[in-house]
């Protein structure tokens, strides 16, 4: 019997929003879900112990980094992902193509989101049918990744679910240009596929990737070709437009025509506003750097109640309004920064640079959305998911087509 299975159900019939259980050889998620990003293998600032007491169900990490440092060889050599990093719960990796794409073209969302930045040097060298031809962004050296590249090195570093390698194009490209880019992705996806399947032993499970930019036919067309192909899951990827409103319209007319038996996850968005926004669509996990990104720039999430400023989803500690309050992040968060430490506190360990500062707001901010994902799940349960909503979201903007959605 395999070790992966997902069953889901619709509480309500008005609705898309669904809960589900995804089993993996490493555990059990309740789903909707959110997971954290070990890029490195390491969630920055915390250790895999503080995620768990933080309510954690599932991490992931990135085969771009892996390879490089410390190579794919040495963490199977270490015993796997799992056991090189003390963490023995879910973990996914993904495939590499994003970090080559943002890396190499000089920034890494913002290409995507349609703002083009500079500021790094350009690794990326070319993309032809083989892979993608770039350097390192540690010491220069030449790399080709290609599809089964990707995946040896993923089966290598032994996560729970794999993603196949595509190309992820940016939103400045035309639609001929997008066109081309999901054909080869298509062709990547066939190959990573037989690749995985050659390599199978019953510990892995694959997801395929939804590209197709922000092309309604084209995002058909990927949802057409991912169906067709028995993969365990999807990941919807690529350009989803260039504001908030044609990303919810592009996640929905993916999410609605892909098959509803397989976990469907959202690549890179964890705004609160937009997990709910996916929710009602159907989505099943997110991932996204944002919240401990944020924590290690002294940005603590906060519900609407707790913000200093009107329509904010976190609070500033080093803002010098935090210097003498006595107050916790909020004060009815269970998380143990919260429970113990004041805002005063945190402003002086942000201040004097004490890495502690970045430590007790990474485990409030990681706290705060598992608690957002299990008000979310309860919520679904108990058909109240707009209403829940209105806890968590200051801006009383839930997009039309999600409230026609959402319960």
């Amino acid at each position: 019997m395999s070790d992966f299975s997902f069953s889901y159900h619709y509480p309500s019939s008005k609705s898309r929003a669904r809960l589900g259980q995804l089993q993996t050889p490493h555990g059990l998620v309740e789903t909707p879900a959110f997971i954290f990003c070990a890029t490195k293998a390491a969630i920055k600032a915390v250790t895999p112990d503080q995620m768990r007491a933080c309510g954690t169900q599932f991490i992931l990490s990135n085969t771009y980094h892996l390879m490089l440092q410390p190579g794919a060889e040495v963490v199977a050599k270490m015993g796997g992902l799992h056991r090189f990093m003390g963490w023995n719960g879910p973990m996914l990796t993904d495939s590499g193509g994003f970090q080559i794409f943002s890396l190499g073209h000089g920034s890494v969302a913002a290409e995507i989101k349609g703002k083009r930045m500079g500021t790094r040097p350009k690794t990326l060298l070319k993309i032809t049918e083989e892979g993608a031809q770039f350097k390192s962004y540690l010491d220069g050296s030449m790399h080709v990744l290609t599809p089964e590249k990707s995946i040896e090195i993923q089966r290598l570093l032994g996560p729970d679910l794999v993603v196949v390698l595509d190309e992820c194009t940016p939103f400045h490209v035309d639609k001929a240009y997008t066109q081309r880019s999901l054909d080869m992705s298509h062709r990547w996806g066939v190959r990573s596929l037989q690749e995985f399947q050659r390599h199978d032993d019953g510990r892995q499970s694959l997801y395929g990737i939804i590209q197709g930019g922000v092309y309604e036919d084209l995002r058909r067309e990927a949802c057409d070709f991912v169906n067709s192909q028995p993969f365990f899951g999807h990941a919807i990827g690529g350009s989803l437009g260039a504001n908030k409103q044609q990303m919810y319209d592009v996640v929905a007319m993916t999410a609605q025509r892909l098959d509803p038996n397989r976990p469907i996850h959202l690549l890179g968005i964890g705004g609160v506003r937009d997990i709910f926004e996916g929710v009602a669509q159907g989505i099943d996990t997110f991932d996204c750097v944002h919240p401990t990104r944020l924590a290690r720039h002294g940005g603590a999430l906060v519900r609407p109640p707790h913000a200093l400023k009107e329509g904010a989803d976190h609070i500033n500690l080093r803002n010098s309004s935090c210097r003498e309050d006595p107050n916790p992040i909020e004060p009815d968060c269970p998380c143990p920064t919260c429970q113990t430490y004041s805002r005063a506190y945190l402003h002086h360990l942000l201040k004097a640079q004490e890495l502690l500062g970045m430590t007790l707001i990474t485990m409030h901010n990681v706290a705060f959305m598992n608690r957002l994902l299990t008000a979310i799940r309860a919520s679904i349960a108990e058909g109240r998911l707009n209403k829940e909503r209105k806890n968590w979201v200051a801006e009383d903007d839930f997009s039309e087509l999600s409230q026609n959605l959402a319960a």
